[in-house]
């Protein structure tokens, strides 16, 4: 049996607008003026204490101003998050083919209540968030906790997902991976990590149907 693990942000959801939104929250709350989107969209898919980090923020002060971000993202999440398109039918189409699992450095807990709202979860198996590992992606440890609770192969195990932190952790955990042009990534910077490079989760789906 194969076994498909999907990222959530820019892989099967849309939740660009209650990221940008809450990070926003988190500077004022701090005094401070937010960056410019186009700086935190290219950081989508790294955990929120690295994001903040990385975009200037003192690391002994990161924290603060996750719970911040999490405190509004909570609120608004479910709002402002949607499918992406043809998302609905690639979990469809996969969970025929394969068992399903959702390996994220997105909070387990928010992930959880998202897809139960999207009313997608009940396809998964497993769900990996942030709480769930010590060393997010690109650490292949998401996708070792994962593969170990579904006592999968990673012979037959694919990774999809849009950024190279997704692909890199498949690599380095031995499992296959295709890079989805859907989400936050260019397609320069996933053909660096993986052979297979896709418009989107569907075409990912068919590319796994596809291989013996």
């Amino acid at each position: 049996m194969k076994t498909i693990l999907f990222d959530l942000d820019g892989t099967l959801i849309d939740s660009t607008d209650a990221i940008l939104e809450s990070f926003g929250v988190a500077y004022e709350t701090f005094g401070r003026q937010a960056p410019e989107d186009e700086q935190i969209k290219k950081l989508i898919g790294h955990p929120l204490d690295l994001m903040f980090t990385m975009l200037g923020i003192d690391a002994l002060e990161a924290n603060d101003y996750v719970a911040a971000y999490k405190e509004h993202y909570r609120l608004i999440s479910r709002k402002k998050t949607t499918l992406l398109p043809l998302a609905l039918e690639a979990i469809k189409h996969a969970s025929k083919i394969a068992t399903l699992g959702i390996v994220t450095t997105k909070t387990a807990r928010y992930s959880e209540e998202l897809l139960e709202h999207l009313g997608v979860m009940h396809h998964f198996k497993v769900l990996i968030g942030r709480e769930s590992v010590t060393h997010p992606k690109p650490h292949p440890e998401p996708i070792q906790k994962a593969l170990l609770a579904l006592n999968a192969d990673p012979a037959h195990t694919w990774m999809i997902g849009d950024t190279p932190m997704d692909l890199i952790c498949a690599k380095e955990a031995g499992v296959h991976s295709i890079g989805v042009l859907c989400g936050y990534s260019s397609k320069y910077d996933l053909e660096k990590h993986t052979t297979f490079i896709v418009h989107d989760a569907l075409d990912a789906v068919k590319m796994v149907a596809s291989h013996s």
